[in-house]
């Protein structure tokens, strides 16, 4: 099991989520070894069940980094903008932002999903992770559509969930096919329109 804090751990688990990432993209989460990761990160097996239990701990750990990226960036892209650019069609266009880092995320975090799906207790897990990015991600739409003067009629936490879903679906396509969707175009155009479907101006509020 996984030590004690150190000085030297936040670096040392650092390498071995950088290292892992590239290795779960090149040969995917099964085909990556915990051997392949530690020589990736230029560690001894050792380092690796020092920090991490098993492959799915590291993962998950993966998991918490690329939320925390997420919502840096989507925060730091509203508050960016002026309350008089920030529409309801500005919100769509920065939460549909592809970035070049996020086709990779995208190719293991699928593979992880199925692994998840096959294995209830690793299902749980992963579950409860992701429900840490989409209350990151609530409080920043609230957040937004606030500064529009609008708030959602919907449960957030449900229309989430469906962003989320347009966007996995979405990019499943765009990876596939870029010349005939680039990646971002679906919720580029369909979101503004749901945006506005669900939600409602706030009396008094300053659009």
């Amino acid at each position: 099991m996984p030590k004690g804090p150190t000085k030297r751990r936040p670096e040392t688990q650092a390498r071995l989520q950088e290292a892992a990432r590239q290795v779960f993209a090149e040969v995917g989460f099964h085909g990556a070894t915990i051997s392949d990761i530690s020589e990736r990160a230029g560690y001894t097996n050792g380092a690796f069940y020092s920090n991490y239990a098993n492959k799915d701990e590291l993962f998950l750990a993966l998991v918490d980094a690329n939320a925390e990226r997420v919502r840096e960036q989507l925060q730091q892209r509203i508050e960016t903008l002026n309350a008089s650019d920030l529409t309801l069609d500005r919100i769509a266009e920065l939460f549909a932002m592809v970035q070049p880092e996020d086709q990779q995320w995208f190719l293991i975090s699928t593979e992880f999903t199925l692994h998840a799906i096959r294995h209830p207790d690793v299902a749980r897990r992963f579950a409860e992770h992701k429900a840490n990015l989409r209350a990151e991600l609530v409080t920043v739409m609230e957040t937004a559509f606030a500064r529009t003067g609008r708030a959602a009629s919907v449960d957030l936490g449900d229309l989430v969930r469906l962003l989320i879903a347009i966007r996995e679906g979405s990019l499943r396509q765009s990876f596939v096919e870029p010349d005939e969707l680039p990646p971002g175009h679906l919720e580029r155009a369909f979101w503004p329109l749901l945006f506005n479907a669900v939600t409602t101006p706030v009396e008094g509020a300053q659009a």
